[in-house]
């Protein structure tokens, strides 16, 4: 059996949150109760960024005059990079919050990794989603084909996300999206139309 694709799982299913998931992921991340975690998850949402590199985060890396995040990228083995995201200002106003009695180089958000990953698969839980897609990685993947989407050029969204390379990047153009979508129910009219059918897309 093959090993699936960085968007597929060997049995065909699905590794990101759509649209409809994301927003459902989004409304029960601004329900949590606790404010610094609420602000973790929105942060990995809006940035599309790794838990170990939002448990990175410090207040220097949140510039608020230019209302960028600015992240150390982890995954690159022996070099120190780090990358700017722009985020909106609900996010900008939640870090505020979140960094105003803290140091300078003070980490933002003082838990681990495990508990990090668990405050993501609840939210995941509360939004009723569940399966491989229902992950950190999979918020990860949703936040870039979202980028996709929204016509992002993919060197800015290389930069976004930290990758090394402009391949690893162009994963995220293998999904179908709404102008797939379109396209296919053209050739669905033509063929209803070419047989005197209703067109019942």
């Amino acid at each position: 059996m093959p090993p699936g694709t960085p968007l597929f799982d060997r049995n065909g299913n699905r590794k990101y949150l759509n649209a409809f998931e994301r927003l459902r992921f989004y409304e029960a991340a601004l329900l949590l109760p606790d404010e610094g975690e609420k602000a973790f998850a929105l942060t990995v949402f809006y940035t599309g960024c790794r838990i170990s590199e939002a448990l990175a985060l410090t207040p220097s890396g949140v510039d608020q005059a230019e209302r960028l995040l600015v992240v150390k990228t982890l995954k690159q083995r022996g070099k120190q990079k780090h990358r700017a995201i722009p985020i909106p200002d609900v996010l900008l106003s939640l870090l505020h919050q979140q960094t105003a009695p803290l140091a300078p180089d003070a980490r933002l958000w003082a838990f681990c990794r495990t508990k990090g990953w668990k405050v993501i698969k609840r939210c995941m839980a509360a939004a009723g989603l569940d399966g491989i897609k229902a992950t950190p990685k999979g918020l990860r993947h949703g936040y870039a084909i979202a980028c996709v989407s929204a016509d992002v050029p993919l060197p800015t969204l290389q930069r976004w996300l930290g990758h090394a390379t402009l391949q690893t990047t162009g994963i995220y153009l293998d999904f179908v999206g709404e102008d797939e979508r379109n396209i296919a129910a053209k050739v669905w009219s033509k063929v209803l139309e070419s047989t005197g059918a209703t067109n019942k897309r």
